[in-house]
């Protein structure tokens, strides 16, 4: 059978159009797979947070709260309405204090408790390293 020049240009038109939406798929399946939400502890304790997915929590550390046992550290993030526990195994950043902003990554336990796997500490835009002063 021979093709005439029409039906080859839409078969490549075709072709190249799926070849498009499989690379699609994948990438908006990667970019999913990849993505982290950010919530306030009031949003968390309002349910708006997934359960067994991982996600970030954002606020000050509460003054007080900080307890450590060896690299195992127990906090409370809050946005002065809710708080939230947050347990850490690991070492906390250099700029990490109370009263301070903090972002956590982890997972929320059925006890409302945060295991986080990442702690990150905010500062402001006035701040410079001190190798920098």
């Amino acid at each position: 059978m021979t093709w005439s020049p029409r039906q080859k240009r839409f078969g490549l038109i075709a072709g190249g159009v799926l070849v498009l939406a499989v690379a699609a798929a994948f990438v908006l399946n990667a970019f999913n797979s990849n993505l982290v939400f950010f919530f306030t502890p009031t949003q968390v304790l309002n349910g708006e947070a997934p359960r067994n997915k991982t996600f970030r929590i954002g606020g000050m550390v509460k003054a007080d709260s900080l307890q450590r046992d060896g690299t195992q550290v127990t906090f409370v993030v809050t946005d002065t309405l809710h708080d939230i526990t947050v347990h850490y195994s690991g070492l906390l950043p250099d700029l990490f204090k109370e009263g301070k902003g903090v972002v956590a990554q982890g997972q929320l336990d059925e006890k409302g408790v945060m295991t986080a796997k990442e702690v990150l500490a905010k500062h402001d835009e006035n701040y410079m390293p001190p190798e920098a002063q």
